[in-house]
């Protein structure tokens, strides 16, 4: 994939950060968007877009610091750098394979050659696929039209991210595969879905004072949980109080405060495993951009 040259920032002070409309970005982000953290000089203009949208724009270099998805990293580690808070990571779940049919006795071999309906080609949920099924058919479809396309017989199963993950089972549909459940089976490890990212032409000292803005919003949110929560339900499309709190703690936990030793190795394995399979093109640079650092 090609990417474009990018000028560095042009208004000093103004940082231009992407994330989901999601339960748990809403979350993790509101103390920054709320002005609850003294962010010192720096302002963030929130942009907010699908995951699959944040790492196309990655790919250009829009935005100066965005969300995105582990996968995408891959073809971004020349001109970002991974923030070492804001991580998604599942511990024994993940992505969920649903279809129409009860889950048959071998999903894996069932899938072969079937049509999967994915959220997009460089979601961290495509890579595992990928991983899990290599001669499954895919065709793209925005995330949050997966269970209908799916319960409407336009494809075999549907790859789940976000809150589709507790819902699916509303519209009849049935649990063929947790990708982060077959992963820690595998390796021993969470699986590392997301991340934060900072443009690295930035500089050293302007990176490091991001990183800390988005620990302490973090941390914020964390020992805010009743408010943070409030805030975050508004983008939790249709989940109920204690569902949005169910995935808001499926993503929001320990490894995003800082994705530990634990943590970095599973984005080691992941990406390793990717390329020794040749899903992606390279090795990855892996240095972390830390609050501490």
């Amino acid at each position: 994939m090609t990417t474009h040259p990018v000028s560095r920032i042009t208004h000093p002070g103004v940082i231009h950060l992407g994330h989901s409309p999601d339960a748990d970005d809403a979350f993790m982000f509101w103390a920054m968007a709320a002005g609850k953290i003294d962010t010192g000089d720096r302002r963030y203009v929130h942009e907010l877009g699908d995951i699959e949208s944040l790492n196309r724009r990655a790919l250009a270099g829009e935005l100066e610091v965005t969300a995105v998805s582990l996968h995408a990293y891959a073809y971004l580690a020349e001109r970002y750098a991974l923030l070492a808070h804001g991580a998604s990571i599942g511990d024994r779940y993940g992505p969920r394979i649903v279809a129409r049919e009860a889950s048959p006795a071998d999903p894996r071999n069932a899938l072969s050659g079937r049509l999967v309906a994915v959220p997009g080609e460089l979601t961290t949920a495509f890579l595992t696929l990928r991983l899990y099924q290599p001669t499954a058919r895919h065709v793209v479809v925005p995330f949050d039209h997966i269970e209908d396309y799916v319960a409407a017989g336009k494809a075999d199963a549907g790859l789940l991210i976000h809150e589709g993950q507790l819902t699916f089972g509303d519209r009849g549909l049935h649990l063929w595969a947790d990708m982060g459940e077959w992963w820690y089976q595998e390796t021993r490890l969470p699986l590392p879905l997301g991340g934060n990212v900072v443009r690295r032409d930035l500089g050293t000292e302007l990176m490091r004072g991001i990183a800390r803005d988005l620990k302490a919003s973090i941390e914020y949110g964390l020992a805010h949980r009743a408010e943070a929560l409030r805030h975050a339900q508004g983008f939790s499309r249709g989940l109920d109080a204690d569902r949005t709190d169910r995935f808001v703690g499926m993503y929001v936990n320990a490894y995003t405060v800082d994705y530990g030793e634990v943590g970095r190795r599973a984005v080691a394995e992941l990406l390793s495993r990717a390329q020794a399979a040749r899903l992606i093109p390279a090795s990855v640079d892996l240095a972390f951009v830390a609050a501490d650092s």
